[in-house]
């Protein structure tokens, strides 16, 4: 669904009381503590989720889901994603993007060879990476603007990269 867009995930239980772990994706991370939430259920349906309590621990959240209450109901939900409407997301201004609108972006290089489409994302730390599959492998490229990333067109679907298709 388009207008539903992913902006944390379920982890592991967390002690005995229906506690889980919650990795955010969005900046600062509390933020996803804030939104209406929306929970994907087995791939299939998404429902609500109401989180009762959250909490820092380490790098991410722990969070209290309304309606677990011990740690098995907790792992039944682990690694559900967490999503929100796009239109609670904030309005962004016409040069920016949310990492999801470039997933399935067609990649093109310098030279018009078509690496493949966008399939996943990951930070490294010194800068995030695209991955980029299509008929000849795959690619992982810096996300880097003006060194890798030269133009994101969201309306035709494209990136232009400079990009050597041997890599």
């Amino acid at each position: 669904m388009e207008n539903i867009v992913v902006v944390g995930k379920i982890g592991a239980p967390y002690g005995v009381r229906g506690w889980v772990k919650v990795h955010s994706f969005t900046e600062p991370g509390d933020n996803l503590f804030g939104y209406p939430l929306l929970m994907q259920e087995h791939s299939v349906a998404w429902r609500p989720l109401q989180i009762e309590e959250f909490k820092a621990h380490g790098d991410g959240f722990v969070a209290k889901v309304a309606g677990i209450a011990d740690r098995d109901q907790a792992a039944l939900i682990t690694n559900a994603e967490i999503a929100v409407l796009r239109e609670h997301l904030p309005e962004l201004d016409s040069e920016e993007f949310y990492w999801t609108d470039l997933i399935g972006l067609t990649v093109i290089n310098q030279d018009n060879i078509e690496l493949g489409n966008i399939e996943d994302y990951f930070e490294t730390g010194a800068n995030d990476v695209i991955v980029v599959k299509g008929e000849n492998g795959s690619h992982l490229i810096p996300f880097v603007p003006d060194m890798y990333v030269l133009d994101i067109n969201l309306s035709t679907k494209q990136m232009r990269v400079q990009w050597d298709p041997e890599i």
